[in-house]
């Protein structure tokens, strides 16, 4: 699975400005309803919901807020770099300022996983996510994002 999949140009958000984890979840709904079709406030619930559950903050400056839906037919992606780092209740206590949000099919069981799994590769590499902090056009983060992974070594 590719990024490419999970993404589009029109599903980046370049420099958020947002004071808190809930204002930056809201606005990435927002976008998430315009490029999913699904109502923003049932998006924002079922993301909501999800962190109570834990937080999805993944370390680093990082986190992956996920959900799934019933009335979803694909995988749908959505992608933020914050103006400013967030208080995200992250497990390291980092404030995060990149955020890749996936909204999946309510079956997508394996799919869902790969793409947890794809973007969590992705920005877990400390070039990449210094390359996506640097970078502030939207052009430029879709490219740095799909561009091919970088090959592991044996």
């Amino acid at each position: 699975m590719r990024i490419s999949d999970l993404i589009s140009a029109a599903s980046i958000l370049p420099a958020l400005k947002a004071s808190s984890k809930k204002q930056v979840l809201q606005e990435m709904c927002a976008t998430a309803a315009l490029n999913s079709g699904l109502p923003e406030r049932e998006i924002l619930y079922t993301i909501t919901q999800r962190e109570r559950v834990g937080s999805t903050g993944a370390g680093n400056g990082v986190a992956i807020p996920h959900g799934k839906f019933a009335k979803l037919n694909r995988i749908v992606g959505v992608f933020a770099r914050l103006e400013k780092p967030v208080d995200y209740d992250s497990p390291d206590g980092v404030p995060v300022d990149l955020l890749f949000m996936l909204l999946a099919p309510e079956g997508a069981g394996a799919d869902h996983l790969k793409a947890l799994s794809r973007v969590a590769r992705l920005l877990r590499d400390p070039e990449i996510t210094g390359k996506l902090r640097a970078t502030k056009d939207i052009d430029g983060l879709y490219l740095l994002m799909t561009q091919d992974a970088k090959p592991f070594a044996a």
